[in-house]
């Protein structure tokens, strides 16, 4: 069982920054590195989407297209955190951000390749 805390999440006008970070936690039986991570991310009527990923010694990493250049997922296996660095903000960036854990050490890009999901940090940018 993972426990997953995100944070950092906040209103922000166009053009600003945020930095998300996801602490994980109860990964008794399976260190951190076991496992990649993702953040996902769901606005109000619209279905959860891929936003990055991150391997367990952080040397792949993939993005959504949306997001690519203007983003950036990183780990800190030492205190059990993956960040989520976030640049160039965007009103259509408005959504709840959810960090997850895949039991995995390669990365996925959809939702059903994740085995825990955190509860979520709302991200509102303003025009």
């Amino acid at each position: 069982q993972v426990q997953l805390v995100e944070s950092g999440g906040g209103l922000v006008q166009a053009g600003g920054s945020l930095r998300l970070s996801c602490a994980a936690s109860a990964v008794s039986g399976r260190t951190f590195t076991s496992y990649s991570m993702g953040w996902f991310r769901q606005a109000p009527g619209k279905e959860r989407e891929f936003v990055a990923a991150i391997n367990w010694p952080g040397s792949t990493t993939s993005y959504a297209d949306t997001v690519k250049g203007r983003f950036t997922i990183s780990r800190d296996n030492a205190e059990n955190t993956v960040y989520l660095q976030m640049n160039s903000l965007k009103p259509e960036d408005t959504a709840v951000y959810y960090c997850a854990a895949r039991r995995s050490y390669t990365i996925a890009e959809v939702t059903a390749g994740y085995d825990y999901w955190g509860q979520g940090t709302q991200v509102t940018v303003s025009s």
